[in-house]
């Protein structure tokens, strides 16, 4: 098992009066326990927390007032689980998912895999079916994507990652969850905290398959461990996993999302 620190410092300039959510915290999930947490807000303010029913993602409310300067700032400790070797899970039919997955079969709004089921039989259906297959999904989209920075907007879906050959890491999570959906493979994504050498700190989006053995986490960046990444938030699409989401007027100032890993334990 593994020891991970987060420590998350987001600030902004308030423009005028907002209504904010934030999707920071680490996420209460069987692969992670968290140990100890802390949240600070400067200037202060009344906020709650709450759930999402479907995913359990945690969402953090409260309202603001205008100001030069807000700042949140989040630490928390949290230990990752042993991973079970994924390489012998097999697809499941259709027919035998069980029924909480099957959403994850369908088209959303980033994920358009109506679009893609063409390209994904003549380039997939053919390989063996089961993990290799996600495993060879998974390092096309490395092979033929260039990650780069400012190529995709709010609005890029996953067949636009096709066409323009770029993205960024939510880019390569659409799609490869699009390719996977359109074979008739549950897939979606997930959020999270993930050391990235070179890069300046960011929230990290990945995608996750349903296989006989359970969910498995894939990164066609390859730009982190899956395995090391720590979970914030789980959705259909990026439409689910935000990190802030707000109503009103304000400016990012600083996005310094850090993780360490603190140390190693006996399993």
């Amino acid at each position: 098992m593994n020891l991970y620190t987060i420590d998350c410092v987001l600030q902004y300039k308030i423009n005028a009066s907002t209504n904010m959510l934030f999707q920071i915290q680490a996420a209460p999930h069987p692969e992670q326990s968290i140990l100890n947490e802390h949240l600070e807000f400067h200037p202060s303010v009344t906020w709650h927390e709450f759930s999402d029913a479907t995913h359990q993602n945690r969402h953090l409310r409260f309202n603001l007032e205008p100001c030069d300067v807000f700042k949140v700032h989040y630490t928390a400790t949290v230990q990752k689980q042993a991973c079970i070797d994924p390489s012998q899970f097999k697809e499941l039919e259709i027919a035998n998912l069980p029924d909480e997955v099957l959403p994850y079969l369908l088209a959303s709004r980033y994920c358009d895999s109506e679009k893609l089921v063409g390209m994904a039989t003549r380039t997939f259906e053919d390989m063996p079916k089961g993990y290799a297959r996600i495993k060879a999904i998974e390092q096309w989209i490395y092979m033929q994507i260039q990650y780069e920075s400012g190529s995709s907007d709010e609005n890029t879906l996953a067949s636009d990652v096709l066409i323009q050959r770029a993205g960024v890491c939510r880019d390569f999570a659409h799609l490869g969850i699009a390719i996977c959906r359109a074979l008739g493979i549950p897939a979606r994504m997930v959020v999270g905290y993930a050391h990235i050498e070179n890069f300046a700190p960011d929230f990290h989006a990945i995608f996750e398959v349903y296989l006989d053995g359970g969910w498995v986490l894939f990164d066609a960046t390859r730009l982190a461990n899956p395995n090391a990444l720590i979970r914030i938030a789980t959705g259909i699409d990026a439409s689910d996993v935000a990190f802030a989401t707000y109503y009103g007027d304000i400016e990012l100032i600083e996005m310094q999302p850090k993780i360490f890993k603190a140390e190693q334990s006996a399993a």
